[in-house]
């Protein structure tokens, strides 16, 4: 496990919690309307696939955002302006070009301060779109990557027009030995992580619906 102790683990884990997201912060109160454990029976999928059935670090969660479905497919597909609207990353660069597609890929990197196990570093997340269907899923995989610490993530997004909105439902799996040492932290970080990603797509995208009907 690159010379990492479990007690080490946590620690670098514990400073990324985005990376264990694969985006997002843990800060303020949970805006998520589904904010537990994945419901039985009931995996995202995006034109058929889903995440990895065989991760032991999981997690599931949605929110109704009060904006139209192009907004917020807008919002979350460009992914080049994520660091405008998400606080943790530093860099989003699309590695091709024209409409976000099957096949498309994605470089982004977080911060990871130092800790007793490792020093500071550069988390650099390589994400590729698997499966794709406009406006209503996305499926991409990939990994994350920095100084002691490897993260191979399955992230998938559905979004439903409702009474009121879009809600955007997202589900996503982690494996590593780093997160696999400490599964339960691993998951209630991937789990703030998400829920962090979804209010702040939400708050963007809000914002976007109403100044475009000022």
């Amino acid at each position: 496990m690159s010379g990492m102790r479990v007690t080490g683990i946590r620690t670098a884990l514990s400073t990324v919690p985005l990376v264990l997201g694969l985006l997002g912060t843990a800060a303020g109160p949970a805006a998520a309307v589904d904010s537990h454990e994945p419901r039985p029976g009931k995996p995202l999928t995006c034109r058929g696939k889903g995440v990895d059935p065989s991760a032991l670090v999981r997690h599931r969660s949605e929110i109704v955002i009060n904006a139209p479905l192009h907004t917020v497919w807008k919002v979350q597909t460009d992914v080049e302006r994520w660091p405008h609207w998400q606080t943790p990353v530093e860099t989003a660069q699309r590695l091709d070009h024209g409409p976000f597609r099957r096949g498309s890929a994605f470089r982004w990197t977080v911060p990871v301060p130092p800790n007793p196990s490792t020093p500071a570093t550069s988390l650099e997340i390589t994400s590729t779109v698997r499966q794709i269907e406009h406006g209503a899923c996305i499926r991409w995989t990939g990994p994350a990557i920095g100084e002691g610490l490897r993260i191979d993530g399955v992230h998938v997004w559905n979004f439903t027009k409702v009474k009121g909105g879009v809600r955007v439902s997202t589900e996503e799996t982690h494996t590593g030995a780093q997160v696999e040492a400490d599964v339960p932290t691993a998951t209630r970080i991937l789990r703030e992580g998400l829920e962090a990603w979804l209010r702040e797509l939400k708050s963007t995208a809000e914002v976007h619906a109403h100044n475009r009907l000022r």
